[in-house]
């Protein structure tokens, strides 16, 4: 019977459990990974998906039978395999997640040696080719490899607490709603460490997920952190999607904070410590990022929206930190990976260090530059995307400046905004900024989205 490969997607293997993931298609994986790479020391685990352990028993056979051996770090977060992968120097790593999908999903993302991304062109589309051939001998084993089981926890933990001065740490009281994600066990485990006051939501790792899937860009994501932070009387709240490898903030009053002002944030953060860095950015909303960065001496640098973008130009110009404004965050000292932890702790440094509520610091971006958030419009088709976009560069394009690093982008003197097909779904995205004026961005973002959804 032909495998099912319809997971295989732009940046990992995601789909329905058992439909489209499962136990044949991990095995397989686990059989064709270790020829591909010249692998022979994989790193492996799982968040909390009810179908991760059956999922990693199958892959992990594959691995096994393939005479590789298997580095079982358990149930954890996608970051965790990055800094396993690179703190043991394994030869790749395979993390059984879907991430912010619904419970019934399940998933692989895969690192190649060095954690480098394994992306359609550096590797996934072999994996899919090779776990499509009808004309293997499936049935042929190697000498067998070994599954060791590994507690890679507390060096992963000092990991993260030297990003942050803990002595200069002051005890604030914090919200921390992990969604019954991954992400309990590591704050019961920081949380030893640092002086924080820790107001624990939904803090049990739970693969039902009870209460609603951990994905806190939905806005109906949001009320439960908003209200912990009010009720409480909280400094800030922070909220974790499924495999935390993205964190959100919400500021004393309940307020979310957009992605965007974080990364101007966390790069302000790096560059007080480290003068004359590069900080890597994406091209869907920028002045706010590079005018931070060049404020402190710090050289900005766009790329392409996507984690094999970012890493790829932040290995090439050595840069200390990349963020997206999607919540992904990306550290040179982490392996060049991104990270959903490191950012809250580099946040709340900040915070201790500033003497301020975070509304307040935050209020002054947010004036400077009005952002309309990323606003998505589904489409038929990548070709409704291409005619969509061409639309609008006739309209727009001659009286402002046009490129084309990551779909669409126009700048004017006092607004902005720029046009993407999504690479995972199908949908086209919208974000706009100005300078200045929340009317004028909010005009431009109707007139936008008036032309891209009639």
């Amino acid at each position: 019977m032909a495998i099912n490969t319809s997971g295989f997607g732009a940046y990992d293997i995601r789909g329905i459990y058992p439909e489209s993931i499962n136990q044949d298609l991990a095995y397989r994986v686990g059989r064709v990974f270790p020829e591909l790479f010249n692998a022979k020391k994989i790193a492996v685990g799982h968040d909390i998906r009810l179908s991760g352990s059956t999922l990693f028993d199958a892959l992990a056979r594959g691995l096994t039978e393939a005479g590789c051996d298997v580095y079982d770090i358990g149930q954890c977060g996608t970051e965790m395999i990055y800094f396993a992968t690179g703190f043991h120097d394994f030869d790749g790593g395979i993390m059984i997640t879907a991430s912010h999908n619904p419970k019934e999903y399940n998933g692989m993302k895969f690192v190649g040696k060095g954690v480098r991304p394994i992306a359609p062109k550096t590797g996934l589309l072999a994996i899919k080719a090779a776990v499509e051939d009808e004309s293997r001998d499936w049935s042929f084993r190697k000498a067998t490899g070994t599954v060791y089981r590994i507690d890679i926890q507390p060096d992963y933990i000092k990991c993260l607490l030297s990003y942050v001065d803990v002595k200069n740490l002051k005890p604030l009281k914090v919200v921390i709603n992990t969604g019954n994600g991954s992400a309990g066990p590591i704050i019961n485990e920081l949380e030893k460490f640092l002086p924080f006051d820790i107001v624990k939501v939904h803090n049990n790792a739970n693969g039902y997920f009870p209460n609603g899937v951990p994905n806190p860009l939905l806005q109906d994501a949001r009320a439960e952190t908003s209200k912990a932070v009010v009720e409480s009387g909280a400094a800030c709240g922070i909220a974790f999607d499924g495999d935390f490898d993205r964190c959100f903030l919400f500021d004393e009053n309940g307020g979310f904070i957009e992605g965007y002002y974080m990364v101007g944030f966390l790069a302000e953060a790096f560059l007080q410590k480290h003068s004359g860095e590069k900080i890597i950015y994406d091209p869907r909303a920028i002045w706010n990022t590079i005018e931070i960065v060049e404020s402190l001496g710090g050289t900005p640098i766009m790329c392409r929206s996507g984690h094999v973008y970012i890493k790829e130009l932040m290995r090439a110009e050595n840069a200390i930190y990349g963020g997206e404004m999607s919540a992904h965050h990306y550290f040179r000292d982490f392996y060049l990976c991104d990270s959903g932890m490191i950012p809250w702790l580099l946040v709340l440094e900040l915070l201790c260090k500033s003497g301020k509520n975070l509304s307040e610091l935050m209020a002054d971006r947010i004036a400077k530059y009005p952002v309309s958030g990323e606003i998505n419009t589904k489409v038929a088709s990548t070709d409704k995307v291409k005619e969509i976009m061409s639309k609008i560069e006739k309209i727009y394009g001659a009286s402002g400046k046009v490129y084309h690093i990551d779909g669409l982008s126009i700048d004017f003197d006092d607004w902005r905004f720029n046009l993407r097909g999504s690479q995972t779904e199908p949908f086209i995205r919208l974000n706009v900024e100005a300078r200045g004026d929340k009317t004028l961005m909010e005009t431009k973002r109707d007139e936008l989205l008036a032309i891209i959804r009639g």
